[in-house]
C-alpha cells in the first residue's frame, strides 16, 4: 500500500489569490484531490480549523524532526526586508518572522512548492521598487536564489517546485501534487525555472480563441474589440508558457476569452514590463515582442502576405465587439 504523504501550506506576502484559484479546482476539487492521492494536509491557514497554539505545536514538531514532512507549499513573496531579519512579515503568535520559519522547514521537506509566481520569483508583491525585499522561495526574478540558495535541493532531490501563474491554475496545483505523490515528478519533467512541463512546455497562444485573427494579423485596437491582442493591445500569448486555452479555467475562461491580453504572469519580473500592459511597445511601427521561435525577418514578411489576404469577415470582425459577419455558407458539392 503507498504510504500517504503530509503537506504544510504558509500564506507569505501576496493577496491569498493563489488558494482562492485552487479552491476553484474542479472533477475533482482539491480536497477529494487531496484525498484521493494520499496527502493529508497538515494546515492551511485558510482552509484548517486549528489555530494560536495547536499550529504552534505543529510547527515545532516538524521542526525538531517528530512531525514527518512530505510537502511544503509557500504562496506569496517572502518578505526579507528590513536589512534581512525578515520582521516585516512575522507569522502571526509564533514570535518569529515568515522568513525564518521557511529557511528552517525547508530543508525538513521532502519537496518545497512555491505556488504562484509571487513564491516561484517574487512576484507582484516585489514590483514597484520593493521596498519590502520580497523575493521568491528559489530565484530573485530571473536570478537564482532567493530565500533558499540555487543549491538547495528538497530531501526528495528536487529544486524548489515553481508552480508559477498569478494566480496560478488550480489544475497546475493538482497535477503537480499528484504527479509527487506518484512519483512522478522528477527533474526532467522541470522546465530552465522549474516549472512543471505539463503546463510550460505549452503557449497561452495554443487553442487561443483569437488565432483565426492572428493568422491575419487582423488586429484589435481596443479590448472590446474581437481580433488579435498582439499587435496593439500587449498580448505575448506567442511568448507566454502556460496550457490556460488548452484547459481553460473553470472549464470556459482565459484571460484572452475574456478579451484580456496576456501579460505572460507565468514568468519571472513579468509584473514590471516597462510598459503598460495593454499596450504593445514598437520601434519603426514594429512590435518588440514577437513569436518566440520565428525570426524577426520572416514574421515581418509572413505579416505582410496574411494582411493583404485577409478576408473581409475576419477584417470587419476584428475591429467589433461581435460578429459583424458570419462566415460564407457554401452549398455541398452537386447540391
Amino acid at each position: 500500500m503507498t504510504r500517504r504523504r503530509s503537506m504544510l501550506w504558509l500564506q507569505s506576502a501576496g493577496c491569498g489569490g493563489c488558494t482562492m484559484s485552487l479552491l476553484c479546482a474542479e472533477a475533482p476539487g482539491v480536497l477529494h484531490a487531496l484525498e484521493g492521492a494520499g496527502i493529508d494536509l497538515l494546515w492551511h491557514p485558510a482552509l484548517s480549523a486549528e489555530t494560536g497554539a495547536e499550529v504552534r505545536a505543529l510547527l515545532a514538531g516538524i521542526e525538531a524532526g517528530e512531525i514527518p514532512l512530505d510537502i511544503l507549499c509557500v504562496e506569496g513573496a517572502v518578505a526579507k526586508g528590513p536589512k534581512g531579519t525578515g520582521r516585516y512579515q512575522m507569522l502571526s503568535g509564533t514570535g518569529r518572522s515568515m522568513l525564518d520559519w521557511v529557511e528552517s522547514l525547508a530543508p525538513h521537506a521532502g519537496h518545497v512548492l512555491a505556488v504562484g509566481s509571487c513564491a516561484a520569483f517574487g512576484g507582484v508583491t516585489s514590483a514597484g521598487g520593493n521596498p519590502t525585499d520580497a523575493v521568491g522561495l528559489q530565484y530573485e526574478g530571473t536570478h537564482p536564489g532567493g530565500v533558499l540558495p540555487p543549491e538547495f535541493r528538497g530531501a526528495e532531490g528536487l529544486p524548489v517546485v515553481n508552480i508559477a501563474g498569478c494566480p496560478t491554475h488550480p489544475d497546475w496545483v493538482t497535477e503537480t501534487l499528484l504527479m509527487l505523490a506518484g512519483g512522478d515528478l522528477t527533474s526532467e519533467a522541470l522546465d530552465v525555472y522549474a516549472r512543471p512541463r505539463f503546463y510550460a512546455d505549452h503557449l497561452v497562444h495554443h487553442a487561443c480563441p483569437k488565432n483565426e485573427y492572428y493568422e491575419y494579423k487582423a488586429s484589435a485596437r481596443a479590448l472590446s474589440e474581437m481580433g488579435c491582442m498582439m499587435e496593439h493591445l500587449g498580448c505575448v500569448g506567442t511568448q507566454a508558457v502556460g496550457d490556460c486555452n488548452i484547459r481553460p479555467w473553470n472549464g470556459s475562461g482565459s484571460c484572452t476569452r475574456g478579451g484580456y491580453p496576456c501579460v505572460n504572469c507565468t514568468a519571472p519580473e513579468f509584473e514590471e514590463p516597462r510598459h503598460p500592459f495593454t499596450e504593445t511597445p514598437k520601434l519603426a511601427g514594429i512590435p518588440v515582442g514577437l513569436p518566440t521561435d520565428m525570426p524577426k525577418a520572416w514574421f515581418m514578411a509572413l505579416a505582410s502576405l496574411s494582411k493583404a489576404a485577409t478576408p473581409p469577415r475576419v477584417g470587419e470582425n476584428a475591429t467589433s465587439d461581435r460578429v459583424r459577419v458570419p462566415p460564407t455558407l457554401r452549398k455541398p458539392p452537386g447540391a
